[in-house]
């Protein structure tokens, strides 16, 4: 039986929105820092935004890396920052905190992630519809893990430099099962093509004929498929304006997924196993792509989701009819008339038309 208890320490070398939470859950101590934007009073529900560091990392440090609180102050959301456990010598481990990587013991972090839900939503007013994960390296895959068994409660998640177990690892190595979502779910990830750690290799990792991580193309093809979204993404280049650091950015949008989820894969062409906007990459911020992206997304789907009826299709089929006007990031635009921006009009027949306004 997994106990649980709460010990609340407020940090003394943050600031005073910045907490540290001890856990102790599964008879171990765990910990998490959570931020609290000056904007949160109680009387609002705001989503929550978790954030995973990588294999043998701190979230003390991954909070600098991939810095939320910026963010949260202006967009209204807790942001989360969990621990990692030491994954220990005498189990068989590295000796080094880790995410799920704890074979043969019996651990499971996505349960330390479903307690400290269950324990921010008895401090704070949360919005259960708006739960978001994002993470790096191992942290990108316990992000996918929550998108495949934490999916009632997880939104949407982000995956930056880490790649989704496949069913043969989670089946015949953990016991997990096949990946299993229950809603429409947004999903972004942000690979480098040139990441040359195993877990996180472009093209995926086979070890014989046992299939140990996805590809890429296995991710957003199994995202795309799971959401009904259009077959062929919309593929744009982000503007190389960091030409000095080695890699461009593709932009591919996988759209129309049932109650208008999407996909999108930000591709770092040359990317390493980086966090773009940090390290690596700076074309794009990796922090601020992820956030506009996911907070898009409650559990049924993309917030003020308003597609044709089958029946306005059906009668539109003799004329060329706008179906949505989406910007380079994805998100529904309203007011058509935005200057000095590429906007992407996508009509019922599935052509999609590039006009900067």
């Amino acid at each position: 039986m997994r106990k649980l208890f709460l010990l609340l320490i407020p940090s003394l070398c943050m600031s005073q929105t910045t907490i540290t939470n001890d856990l102790f859950f599964d008879g171990m101590e765990r910990e998490y820092i959570v931020y609290i934007p000056e904007s949160y009073d109680g009387q609002k529900e705001f989503p929550l935004m978790f954030n995973f560091h990588g294999g043998a990392g701190y979230a003390s440090d991954f909070i600098y890396t991939n810095d939320m609180r910026s963010i949260a102050d202006t967009a209204d959301f807790i942001a989360v920052y969990p621990q990692g456990a030491i994954n220990t010598i005498e189990d068989g481990g590295s000796g080094t905190t880790s995410w799920l990587h704890k074979a043969p013991t019996d651990h499971d972090d996505i349960y330390f992630v479903e307690a400290i839900i269950d324990a921010m939503s008895l401090e704070y007013s949360i919005d259960q519809s708006r739960i978001y994960a994002c993470g790096y390296s191992e942290g990108a895959i316990i992000s996918y893990e929550l998108g495949c068994r934490l999916n009632s409660k997880i939104a949407a998640f982000a995956a930056v430099s880490g790649s989704m177990l496949d069913n043969y690892y989670r089946d015949d190595i953990y016991g997990w099962g096949p990946c299993t979502p229950v809603h429409p779910t947004g999903m972004m990830l942000i690979p480098g093509t040139i990441d040359g750690s195993p877990h996180s290799l472009y093209e995926g990792l086979s070890y014989g004929d046992m299939p140990l991580y996805m590809s890429a193309n296995d991710i957003t093809n199994y995202w795309s498929n799971y959401n009904n979204t259009d077959i062929n993404p919309v593929v744009t280049d982000v503007v190389n304006s960091a030409p000095n650091d080695g890699s461009t950015v593709e932009r591919k949008l996988w759209l129309n997924g049932d109650n208008c989820v999407s996909i999108q894969e930000l591709k770092v062409i040359n990317g390493d196993h980086d966090w773009p906007g940090s390290f690596g990459n700076m074309d794009i911020n990796a922090t601020e792509e992820i956030w506009n992206f996911v907070s898009q997304f409650n559990l049924e789907g993309q917030i003020d989701c308003d597609p044709l009826s089958t029946d306005e299709i059906k009668n539109s089929i003799d004329n060329k009819e706008l179906i949505q006007v989406i910007d380079v990031l994805g998100r529904k635009v309203l007011n058509h008339q935005c200057n000095n921006q590429i906007l992407f009009y996508i009509y019922d027949d599935g052509s999609v038309e590039k006009i900067k306004q």
